[in-house]
């Protein structure tokens, strides 16, 4: 019997996690500070919901921000929804976190990369990088002011996979 711990998949279930309980605590009190989120999804995943202009304009990813303007914050174990507005238009989304390819935090300079991996026996999200350094820059769908633009530095976990 050969037994090998997925540590790929624990990663992505830990990192996940940990989007949960930052996206909770927002639902809560709020966000602190200057923190404020570019959130990357895959638009056609079979859970995500949103308005089809949106589906129709961004067929493969969107990313939207959460900073000065949200409402309606719900979190559950399997994702999040949240309406945010898309010129002067509030648009209601649902975001499973499976569906999250980045979460940033450029504010603090922090960010998670999920990378879509096909495998012969099913389909695995695994985490490719985390992010503790610089954030990555982020084409940013709904914004109301300017991000400011840094280099990435990604630390590819690949280099410590056997």
């Amino acid at each position: 019997m050969n037994r090998e711990i997925d540590y790929g998949n624990l990663m992505h279930d830990a990192m996940r996690g940990l989007i949960r309980k930052v996206l909770l605590d927002v639902a809560d009190r709020g966000l602190p500070g200057d923190h404020h989120f570019f959130i990357t999804f895959d638009t056609s995943h079979p859970d995500a919901e949103l308005a089809d202009w949106l589906s129709d304009r961004y067929p493969g990813e969107m990313t939207v921000v959460m900073q000065h303007w949200y409402d309606g914050l719900e979190v559950t174990d399997e994702g999040f929804s949240i309406t945010l507005n898309f010129g002067d238009a509030p648009e209601p989304l649902y975001i499973p976190y499976d569906a999250i390819r980045t979460f940033v935090d450029p504010s603090v300079e922090f960010g998670l990369r999920f990378e879509q991996q096909e495998n012969d026996d099913d389909d695995k999200t695994v985490i490719e990088d985390v992010v503790p350094g610089p954030t990555p820059k982020a084409e940013p769908v709904e914004a109301e002011e300017e991000p400011e633009s840094k280099d990435a530095e990604i630390v590819s976990l690949d280099s410590f996979r056997k």
